[in-house]
């Protein structure tokens, strides 16, 4: 449980820092230009990597339901998404509403048990952290 949160924690830190260089990229060299180095350079670097990992198997790609193999598409339109949002809102602002998002997004994959996840009652509480996290960002917004 430890680990997995520290690599959440990582993955927040990665996905904010990201997020603003890709907005600096994109200042100078254009939205889809950016996009297209970003994910060239994840790609290298994820090849790279797959030489020295352990555990990836070509043949389990036929069991995966085909849609998941559009990851990459979303992956773009995160990339897009965030780069014009931090441009227009600045990264605070920009990130606070893209975690209220994915916090509900996700929420309802497990509600419905949407793309094989494990379906979860419907729970008030749950709904009420996204509602204070709403509350955060009007305080975090507030001008005196």
């Amino acid at each position: 449980m430890l680990i997995s949160s520290l690599m959440a924690i990582v993955s927040g830190i990665l996905m904010s820092v990201q997020g603003v260089w890709n907005t600096r990229v994109t200042e100078k060299a254009g939205i889809w230009l950016t996009n297209s180095i970003v994910h060239l350079v994840g790609f290298l670097f994820c090849i790279c990597v797959l030489f020295f990992v352990r555990g990836s198997h070509i043949d389990g790609l036929r069991a995966v339901n085909k849609i998941y193999l559009l990851g990459g598409i979303l992956g773009a339109g995160i990339v897009y998404t965030v780069v014009v949002s931090i441009s227009r809102l600045g990264p605070a602002y920009a990130i606070m509403i893209i975690l209220v998002a994915q916090v509900f997004a996700s929420y309802l994959i497990e509600l419905f048990g949407l793309f094989d996840t494990e379906k979860v009652p419907f729970m008030w509480s749950k709904l009420m952290g996204v509602a204070v996290m709403v509350v955060g960002i009007v305080v975090f917004q507030w001008k005196k």
